[in-house]
């Protein structure tokens, strides 16, 4: 293995870094894909925040020129020292300098993974914040004395596993401006009526499915802000898999001009991705025939 750059915990391409976080002690993880200018080149920055029972960590992975060795940082946010959830860690992408400057102490959590409120994560190349993450950006700017990047950074896509019995939340970043959204997922599988199955977008009902023993897949549009988003959704497996083999109900949230025949391709992907037993769905983020952002959810069902 080659050197890692100063400050690097590990380097590795995307598709192996999803596959550590998502392995079977994760429980939960979220995981943003953002483009951002830097060192010279739009490249892709992938955020993940991952949980489990031994750990709560954040990776971050900037790719660099090469297709190996990219540029990885680890943060671990369990950590019961209190100091130890502000940081600062530098390395190198293409032999340009890159600090991550961080400040979880006050950060307000949900179910998810990732922080709700009150933090900040900023990646900072020659005087300019290439990517902010969290809502305390005047934090930030002080502490780093940088400027905003020429160049803002877009959230081009996110995927994430989500634990629940009933009821399935998740923020997503959809509409006119790309504001956040909250998405409740309700399904009502069992009891003596034929399963049924709730979508709601900042607490209004937006897509009611019901007979979802024969509409366990499907698609509906609606406008958010005025603008069409599209919902995926296949929940075979909370219908007809077995305990042993059961898995999640994959959701996909879009906005953007389709290319080609989405059913159909969509249909090929579904067949060829699977399940691990600790959550991972590979569905091949390349095939995704989207020009905008897209937004993956698997939806697993507890006891």
């Amino acid at each position: 293995m080659s050197k890692f750059p100063v400050g690097t915990e590990f380097s590795l391409n995307p598709s192996q870094l999803e596959e550590s976080v998502a392995n079977k002690t994760i429980e939960n993880f979220v995981t943003c894909i953002h483009r951002a200018k830097l060192a010279g080149l739009s490249r892709n920055i992938i955020v993940t925040w991952s949980k489990s029972l031994t750990g709560h960590t954040l990776y971050i992975l900037v790719e660099n020129s090469s297709e190996e060795n990219h540029s990885t940082c680890k943060i671990d946010l369990k950590t019961w020292q209190f100091w130890g959830k502000k940081g600062l860690k530098t390395f190198k992408v293409d032999e340009k300098r890159v600090d991550i400057f961080w400040d979880l102490r006050t950060a307000k959590f949900s179910t998810s993974p990732e922080p709700t409120s009150e933090y900040y994560v900023a990646l900072v190349s020659e005087k300019e914040i290439v990517l902010l993450l969290g809502d305390q950006k005047t934090e930030a700017y002080k502490r780093t004395k940088s400027r905003p990047s020429q160049m803002d950074a877009a959230l081009v896509h996110k995927k994430e596993n989500v634990f629940a019995k009933k009821c399935f939340c998740t923020r997503t970043m959809l509409g006119q401006g790309r504001r956040e959204h909250h998405i409740i997922i309700e399904p009502a599988i069992s009891g003596p009526y034929d399963p049924e199955m709730w979508i709601s977008v900042d607490g209004i009902e937006s897509i009611r499915v019901s007979n979802l023993h024969w509409r366990f897949r499907g698609n509906e549009t609606l406008l958010v802000d005025d603008v069409p988003v599209q919902i995926f959704w296949d929940v075979h497996d909370w219908l007809y898999s077995s305990e042993e083999e059961s898995g999640p109900g994959t959701f996909i949230f879009m906005q953007g001009i389709l290319e080609g025949d989405f059913d159909s391709e969509y249909d090929e992907m579904n067949s060829d991705y699977e399940v691990s037993q600790g959550g991972n769905c590979n569905l091949p983020l390349e095939e995704v025939p989207i020009t905008e952002f897209c937004h993956f959810l698997y939806a697993w069902m507890t006891d």
